[in-house]
């Protein structure tokens, strides 16, 4: 790679002459706007043809401070999106997590605790290594922005985008904010009051943090370059829910200033150093950014763009860093002719009585006393049920504790319980007859066989179009209906005469079993072995009613769900 940079830098002389013409340039690429493709498979340097692995990531999360519930959420709906595929029966699925460690906030947060900057870096990024183990990530990666690897992929990026002519320097005045580390125009920013203080002050609109004015020069990325491009992508259902691509729209359509994307060392030192210039520090959201392609090897051998999961499949991120991953990102791969990525899934924040987390206010979540007081399947569950993606929801532990009792300890572990208790032994012979027919459904058994027959298909098309919520609901109401076929049909009066309730109430818990192992992987596991399904028959291909009855030999009851101890 060194010597394809000597070679990228004796090239300087074609930027000098971009530069001194730059009032008449405009990008020969952005004269027509080429067809969005999205490949699935690449040709290998053999010839041969080389399936692309499934790629999936969480934005890296800011090292400043620590985490707090919603830093859970977005690795819990990431996990859940990995773990789905490996029920496809992907194996090769890939999820990317990690952590940003550069820019102006984490100068500043290192220098107020008075610790060596990278000392910092290392003691908060473990924090959030021991929070994705806490929640059960199964992630494949954790990269971290101060790796050298990371480093050489954004130095390199930054010079294929100089020396492509997409880079100029020039004076920038406008709103920065420290905490979004990040320029705004004046349309995005107006007056406010700060509720701690009562004090007026100027703050983005979209995010409400704090901007101070500042001059600088620095260097500057053609995004106006891309205005039409950018709209076509959005044509294609780029954003998920398209609720958030409106506001995006919008925006875009009304024109878009270049960007700015280095800070003088004066201000930055904390960063990736601008090559060939040690006056410039490379602006921390170009930095973030690329960490998806170092994941996947950038930059890339000829032919090998997709062997490690290039473009990504799905890119989670808050509402909060839209613009980032749906404007600038998008924009940054066009310009070197990139593959984009196939979708970016955004979701809303967590509020506490409707009002935004805030550590100045003291309603900050922290996540692992919700894990150790609840359990991480419980709060997997909670998250991914009421969490919103159109919309933000609200947290507290009563709804926490009400979610548990309804739909996991009176619903799943409620139905396994009786289930075994009314089989009396027999639930193996009563599942084997209803197979073979010996044991005839009556008009309310064959309504509730049609809903179980329903429920794999629904469930998958919810996660095709990547609403992990809908499908998590969509298998609690059939556990609910569960609940009041079982009631209603009273089995425990004469089993002998109820097989078919028996057996359809058993695959209840086997189907749904299967379906909840993305979303809690622990207790879902715990449901199949306690039916005794064979670890080998748990894939969605084997989530069909009737499709494997060989499970239910001598089981015993067991308590699912222990009572929750309810502080007072």
């Amino acid at each position: 790679m060194a010597s394809l940079r000597g070679g990228f830098r004796a090239l300087s002389w074609a930027n000098q002459l971009l530069y001194s013409h730059r009032s008449s340039w405009k990008c020969a690429s952005c004269k027509v706007t080429p067809t969005i493709r999205y490949p699935r498979r690449y040709a290998t340097t053999s010839g041969g043809a080389s399936t692309k692995p499934y790629y999936i990531t969480t934005p890296i999360f800011y090292v400043n401070a620590a985490p707090h519930v919603g830093h859970l959420y977005t690795m819990v709906i990431a996990d859940v999106l990995k773990r789905w595929r490996t029920l496809l029966g992907d194996t090769e699925a890939q999820l990317l997590t990690g952590t940003d460690e550069h820019g102006m906030k984490i100068q500043q947060a290192a220098s107020a605790a008075g610790i060596d900057t990278q000392a910092f870096c290392d003691r908060n990024c473990q924090t959030f290594k021991e929070l994705a183990r806490a929640a059960n990530m199964d992630y494949n990666h954790f990269i971290r922005t101060t790796d050298p690897a990371h480093k050489e992929a954004v130095q390199y990026f930054w010079e294929m985008l100089e020396h492509r002519g997409y880079i100029y320097n020039a004076k920038h005045e406008g709103w920065y904010s420290v905490s979004d580390e990040t320029f705004y125009p004046q349309s995005q920013v107006h007056l406010s009051l700060d509720p701690s203080t009562g004090k007026k002050r100027m703050t983005s609109i979209e995010t409400g943090k704090e901007v101070e004015w500042s001059s600088e020069t620095n260097y500057h990325f053609r995004l106006s370059a891309f205005q039409d491009r950018l709209l076509e992508l959005y044509k294609t259902g780029f954003i998920t829910p398209e609720h958030y691509a409106g506001d995006v729209i919008k925006s875009v359509s009304a024109g878009l200033p270049d960007l700015s994307i280095s800070r003088p060392v004066e201000r930055l030192t904390w960063g990736v150093p601008v090559p060939s210039d040690n006056t410039q520090t490379i602006y921390v959201w170009l930095d973030a950014l690329v960490n998806y392609l170092t994941k996947a090897g950038y930059p890339f051998p000829p032919g090998e763009g997709g062997r490690l999961g290039w473009p990504a499949d799905v890119h989670v991120v808050g509402k909060d860093i839209v613009r980032f991953h749906c404007v600038y990102w998008p924009a940054f791969l066009m310009a070197l002719d990139l593959p984009i990525p196939r979708n970016v899934l955004v979701h809303g924040h967590w509020t506490m009585n409707r009002a935004k987390m805030s550590k100045s206010t003291g309603n900050v979540v922290n996540p692992f006393f919700a894990i150790d007081r609840f359990g991480v399947d419980t709060m997997r569950f909670f998250l991914a049920f009421q969490g919103g993606l159109a919309s933000d929801a609200d947290y507290d532990n009563s709804f926490i504790i009400r979610d548990y009792k309804k739909y996991l300890q009176q619903g799943i572990g409620n139905i396994a319980h009786r289930t075994i208790g009314c089989a009396k032994g027999k639930l193996r012979t009563y599942i084997v007859n209803a197979v073979s027919g010996t044991s005839q459904p009556t008009r309310v058994d064959q309504q509730y066989q049609a809903m179980l027959e329903q429920l794999s298909t629904k469930v998958a098309k919810h996660m095709e179009n990547l609403n992990p919520r809908a499908a998590l609901q969509e298998i609690m109401t059939v556990v609910l209906q569960t609940n009041k076929y079982f009631h209603n049909s009273e089995p425990w009066r004469n089993p002998e005469e109820h097989q078919r309730v028996l057996f359809n109430v058993a695959e209840s818990m086997r189907i749904t079993g299967i379906l909840l192992q993305p979303f809690m992987p622990n207790k879902s596991k715990e449901v199949l072995d306690l039916f005794r399904v064979d670890p080998a028959k748990r894939t969605l291909s084997d989530a069909g009613y009737a499709s494997n009855p060989d499970y239910g030999e001598e089981i015993k009851k067991k308590i699912l769900f222990e009572p929750l101890i309810v502080e007072s």
